[in-house]
């Protein structure tokens, strides 16, 4: 596994909400977080029917573009009732003509569970992707997931995404119900994100 010896990376993501918590997870280390939004990147199209293929996708054309190593993230809700949807697709369900609408994604999901009389708990997960790729062409996978059942109406402001409707295993409250920190310490995303220290950043992480 190559190690990361640089001291900035380019989020492969437009979307705030990643880039807070992405910045916040790598400052302790000293490891400045730019994102291709910022940057002026186009997004590039997700053309790959795994969160794997996504993200190695957008990370490789950031890290070509920037000439610096990438970091992309490429996750979604895996709802078990709907056949494991949106999945991948979970930010396209969000599409309309003026921009994402997760509130309008979110009733989608739960009317189609309504539709389908799914029972209770309406289990799902959130999944999680990183790659962090080089310019050069190398890349390196990490996947995290988050155990939860979903809930409606929705609760809660301090997330983004699914957040509000998601409730963990051992929870009672949504993720956007829950402070930063205490999400950002046990969600898909930190999983993924411990996998990847241990790995490029170990030396670091020592």
């Amino acid at each position: 596994m190559r190690s990361f010896d640089g001291d900035k990376i380019v989020l492969a993501s437009h979307n705030k909400g990643k880039l807070r918590e992405m910045s916040a997870l790598l400052a302790p280390f000293g490891i400045e977080v730019i994102s291709a939004g910022d940057l002026g990147f186009d997004e590039p199209k997700e053309t790959e029917s795994t969160f794997a293929g996504n993200a190695r996708i957008k990370a490789h054309y950031a890290a070509k573009q920037s000439g610096i190593p990438a970091l992309s993230d490429d996750s979604g809700i895996m709802v078990d009732a709907l056949n494991g949807y949106p999945g991948v697709y979970t930010a396209d369900w969000a599409e309309t003509p003026n921009g994402r609408d997760f509130p309008m994604a979110m009733k989608k999901v739960w009317d189609l569970l309504e539709a389908k009389n799914a029972p209770a708990p309406r289990t799902a997960r959130f999944c999680c992707t990183l790659c962090l790729a080089w310019p050069d062409g190398h890349d390196e996978v990490f996947e995290g997931k988050v155990e939860g059942s979903l809930t409606w109406p929705t609760r809660g402001d301090l997330g983004f995404g699914f957040d509000p409707m998601f409730v963990p295993v051992g929870y009672d409250i949504t993720f956007a119900e829950m402070d930063p920190a205490s999400k950002q310490a046990m969600s898909h995303r930190a999983e993924a994100f411990a996998k990847f220290m241990a790995g490029p950043f170990k030396d670091i992480n020592t």
